[in-house]
């Protein structure tokens, strides 16, 4: 099952349908793939979103949200900082690539940066944490598809990166994050979540992130069914709720 993208008559009509709609279908493919539709969290990707429908979605009840832009991620902080203060609390989550020189505006934004692929990142993100006096929860980036377009560390270097991660203090890795092959086949899409379920296998054999759980991060509208298949526990979904996004 794939899901659809439907273009809001207006900012909000139709909203609640289709988060319910969204929700119903990751269930079908979790529980397709015989797993507990309660093990796959819907982050909803709100990128060229405005700060209003954003806001509409939190007051919902659906509290994790992921940005791919940092000049997003400033342009909405006063809104949502205001619906937090409010009582409508929420996860942001940063899911694009970021510049070692943007650490510094968006950090104090962030729950979660899932992209992380470096050592010189990380080691960017440690000391101003330190700095801030904060930590904070990171995934590592793989890409699995070998794709140039994409972003992410070589999965042959996962583990040893994960571990240069997990060693700094104010870090920590709560997951592993890939952007699945952009291929009709449907196999060579699947081999790549399975690779990363693997590491994620090897993480915890190794203990190489500390005790807690490690999420993986795969999957979005057009593949999130095959992503669960493998092992899903977040899918990253935003046409599907907000409609197409606007051609650049």
């Amino acid at each position: 099952m794939t899901l659809t993208a439907c273009s809001p008559k207006s900012e909000d009509d139709g909203l609640a349908v289709r988060l319910a709609g969204v929700r119903a279908m990751v269930n079908h493919a979790a529980t397709a793939a015989g797993r507990d539709p309660a093990g796959v969290r819907v982050l909803l990707a709100t990128k060229t979103v405005g700060a209003d429908r954003v806001l509409a979605v939190l007051r919902a009840g659906w509290t994790l949200i992921g940005e791919n832009r940092v000049q997003e991620v400033l342009a909405k902080a006063p809104e949502l900082e205001e619906a937090r203060l409010a009582g409508v609390p929420h996860e942001l989550h940063f899911i694009g690539h970021l510049q070692s020189n943007k650490v510094n505006q968006v950090l104090p934004r962030l729950t979660c940066l899932q992209t992380l692929d470096s050592a010189e990142l990380a080691d960017r993100l440690d000391r101003r944490l330190a700095a801030l006096d904060r930590t904070l929860d990171v995934m590592v980036q793989v890409n699995v598809s070998g794709e140039a377009s994409k972003s992410g560390v070589d999965p042959e270097a996962a583990l040893d990166l994960v571990g240069a991660v997990a060693a700094r203090s104010r870090l920590r890795v709560t997951g592993l994050m890939t952007i699945g092959l952009n291929s009709p086949d449907r196999g060579a899409v699947r081999a790549g979540y399975a690779r990363l379920a693997q590491l994620r296998e090897q993480v915890l054999a190794q203990r190489l992130a500390g005790p807690g759980p490690i999420e993986l991060s795969m999957g979005m509208s057009g593949d999130y069914a095959d992503a669960i298949t493998e092992g899903a526990t977040m899918v990253r979904l935003g046409s599907a709720v907000f409609g197409a996004r606007p051609a650049r």
